[in-house]
């Protein structure tokens, strides 16, 4: 097979991939051996995607791997590492959870939870530690519960908090109406009539960095009502500093937000920019919106190892 050169990460041999409705994989292997998770600072990792959202997946259950913030966005640099939106790591639980997710942005800053992310998670446990199809992990937005169901996987989400309808805000020498709710991480959602015709990049970093969203901000989602109980939403996420083609908490916190202004129940279905529909539903308990789940893909690309 041709050998492959990478600039980054050295030579890539032994690379096969499948595509279509079964399972794709792509094996990477750089310099020692793939039973190897990290030494010499070599490191195995796993690439997935859920919904287009693209994470680095590290099994680290033996606390044996260490990645500074530096570490981290080079992985994720899609011209000098394996690139991707962010990392996760598998360590053990601290509580009555099977496992501890870590999460850490491509600015290599660690967030409270991501919700493509934990798809991943949930199906990278199973293979790597050969769990049954239901999971639960601890994350510091509380314990995630996942139900998995070949590439789709359904996450019992924490509950939703923060909720503030109809606020205005100031941004330049605009006036918006926007939206808060809190689905693990902080989002705004903003309605607007065609999400086409948006300055994601623009408007969403102005909005992130907002004052009243101070110190950590907010993630920033548009949404498109198109029909029926479906909605699309573009989103600029913190941390990556960018759209990004998904965002789990963002495809619930849009779906709650278009709950509860159009007094409307679930399941609601939700396209990302990536293509993808996701699912989001609920349960009311009078105003509240409870017991919530999302459901989509997530999916393996390939596998590697790297040197830090």
């Amino acid at each position: 097979m041709r050998k492959l050169k990478d600039s980054a990460a050295g030579s890539f041999d032994s690379a096969t991939l499948r595509s279509g409705g079964r399972r794709s994989s792509l094996h990477l292997t750089v310099g020692i051996e793939a039973a190897m998770w990290y030494t010499n600072h070599m490191l195995r990792f796993t690439k997935m995607n859920g919904a287009g959202n693209d994470f680095v997946m590290i099994d680290n259950r033996s606390g044996d791997v260490h990645l500074s913030a530096q570490q981290i966005a080079k992985i994720c640099d899609r011209h000098r590492g394996v690139g991707a939106d962010g990392v996760l790591l598998v360590e053990p639980a601290t509580n009555s959870a099977d496992f501890r997710m870590r999460y850490y942005n491509s600015d290599g800053g660690e967030a409270e939870m991501c919700g493509n992310g934990a798809r991943c998670f949930a199906r990278f446990v199973e293979r790597v530690a050969d769990t049954r199809k239901n999971v639960s992990f601890e994350t510091p937005a509380g314990i995630i519960a996942a139900q998995l169901q070949g590439e789709l996987v359904t996450l019992h989400m924490s509950e939703p908090a923060e909720l503030q309808l109809n606020v205005t805000l100031a941004v330049g020498y605009e006036n918006k109406i926007i939206h808060f709710v809190n689905t693990g991480v902080p989002h705004v959602v903003i309605p607007v009539v065609n999400i086409e015709e948006i300055d994601v990049l623009h408007e969403g970093a102005a909005i992130r960095r907002h004052e009243m969203f101070s110190p950590k901000g907010a993630n920033v989602n548009f949404l498109e009502r198109r029909g029926g109980n479906k909605i699309a939403i573009r989103t600029y996420e913190r941390g990556v500093e960018s759209e990004t083609l998904a965002c789990g908490t963002g495809v619930v916190a849009s779906a709650l937000i278009f709950a509860a202004t159009e007094k409307t129940d679930g399941p609601i279905g939700v396209l990302v920019r990536g293509g993808s529909e996701l699912s989001v539903d609920f349960r009311r308990d009078g105003e509240r919106l409870t017991d919530v789940t999302l459901t989509g893909p997530a999916e393996f690309v390939f596998e590697g190892t790297l040197e830090l």
